[in-house]
């Protein structure tokens, strides 16, 4: 239990960082143009970030890659599926409107549902959190080189 309680933890505040980030936007009526997404992916590396290094400090000499990696995939998929049921409540109930204001911004004609464009945003956020994770763990694991002298 204790070992779920840092990537819990982190995982919750990485969503509610995701979340005011996109309230903030929908205030300027920024939320629709999709160029703005591209932070959400700032927002979850750094939440990330902070969950394998907190998680390296509390382990020290017992970090290993598998730890560090799953605090990383268990708080970015734990933001993931907090802000994708956000966001599918935003869309069919805060803002009617939300989704087709969010497709004109591409040009033709969709008929795209919101559970399409849910399911969209939770792999999004899916890969994301794969990815950043990985990227992370570059940063976090122990080096097997052989030291160079220089």
């Amino acid at each position: 239990m204790k070992k779920l309680a840092l990537p819990v933890r982190l995982g919750i505040a990485i969503s509610g960082c995701l979340i005011a980030f996109f309230l903030i936007l929908s205030l300027f009526g920024l939320h629709t143009n999709p160029i703005f997404s591209l932070f959400n992916g700032v927002i979850t590396g750094l939440g990330i970030y902070e969950a394998i290094r907190y998680n390296k400090l509390e382990q020290s000499e017992d970090f290993t890659y598998a730890s560090g990696f799953s605090v990383g995939l268990i708080a970015g998929f734990l933001a993931t599926l907090i802000f994708t049921v956000f966001f599918l409540f935003y869309a069919t109930e805060v803002d009617a409107l939300f989704l087709s204001k969010l497709l004109e911004v591409f040009e033709g004609k969709y008929n795209v549902s919101v559970g399409l464009v849910t399911f969209v945003v939770a792999i999004m956020g899916f890969a994301t959190t794969v990815i950043l994770t990985l990227t992370c763990m570059q940063i976090f694991k122990k080096s097997r080189n052989i030291p160079q002298n220089a």
